[in-house]
């Protein structure tokens, strides 16, 4: 590979492209944002070498990294298969699997794509908000490899193991379905407690002087882009409803045993639910 195409100069773009720099330097990095202000950023952080337009950069790339929103993904992942040269390489960021995986079900360079989600990230946006070691011991998870070319898997893994990543490989849906448990219903979690504070708490100053450790990384993720987020949320509907359904189901519980004075339970409730640390930890 020589050049790369990033799409998208925020921040999963953005680390990929300065991550890139640390681990293969002598690659070419082509920029491609609708933003002049991004562009111009990812320009003077070295992210990018150069910037250009989707038109003229797709057909130079040997590897095409779409880091925009989801929805946007689900139209442009075809369009630049469209665009590719005959043995590049495309894959995406996009939290969703399955619909970007649809959208180029039948196209007949199906084989050079290769669906990628890193879970990794933070609260903040923007070229400016990038860093290198964004993706280091952090998972990232490759979708319906089977419809891929050998070649291209081979190569795409190879790359995520020399950026020190960890590999796994689920279906798309199969992706979409466990990502609603474990990390959209978080975000939707963080949303509503940080509404709830503002509702509840007109005081700012009591917020600012009452907020410890536990409440700002309960509520970090409520400071993440509404723009990104919400078409996530709308192209994994079903599975986000259903994992806040048995959510609001558990918070329904805890009151319940909380008004009836049921230290007994509440206190067994947090205690299984304490199992969760060995979870992360060393899952079985």
């Amino acid at each position: 590979m020589k050049n790369i195409c990033i799409v998208g100069l925020g921040l999963l773009g953005g680390s990929f492209g300065l991550a890139l720099r640390k681990f293969k330097p002598e690659l070419h990095h082509i920029g491609v944002d609708i933003s002049e202000e991004n562009s111009k950023k990812a320009l003077e952080l070295k992210i990018v070498d150069e910037v250009s337009t989707l038109e003229k950069a797709l057909p130079e790339a040997d590897l095409v990294v779409l880091a925009t929103p989801v929805d946007v993904l689900v139209k442009q992942v075809p369009q630049t298969l469209d665009l590719i040269k005959e043995n590049a390489i495309v894959l995406d960021f996009g939290s969703t699997k399955h619909l970007i995986c649809q959208s180029v079900e039948n196209h007949s360079k199906r084989s050079r794509f290769i669906a990628t989600h890193p879970i990794a990230g933070t609260e903040n946006s923007g070229p400016g908000a990038a860093f290198s070691d964004l993706f280091i011991s952090k998972m990232i998870i490759l979708c319906d490899v089977d419809k891929t070319d050998p070649d291209v898997l081979s190569i795409i893994k190879d790359l995520f193991l020399l950026m020190k990543m960890r590999v796994e490989i689920m279906t798309s849906k199969g992706h979409d379905e466990h990502i609603a448990f474990v990390s959209h219903l978080s975000h939707v979690s963080s949303f509503a407690l940080g509404s709830t504070v503002l509702e509840i708490e007109k005081n700012e100053k009591n917020i600012f002087i009452m907020a410890g450790s536990g409440f700002d990384s309960t509520v970090r993720l409520a400071k993440s882009s509404p723009d990104m987020w919400t078409p996530i949320f709308d192209q994994n509907k079903k599975n986000v409803s259903r994992a806040l359904q048995l959510y609001i189901e558990k918070l329904t519980y805890f009151k319940e045993i909380l008004d009836s004075e049921n230290s007994e339970e509440i206190h067994k409730f947090m205690k299984e639910t304490n199992d969760i640390r060995r979870v992360l930890k060393n899952p079985s």
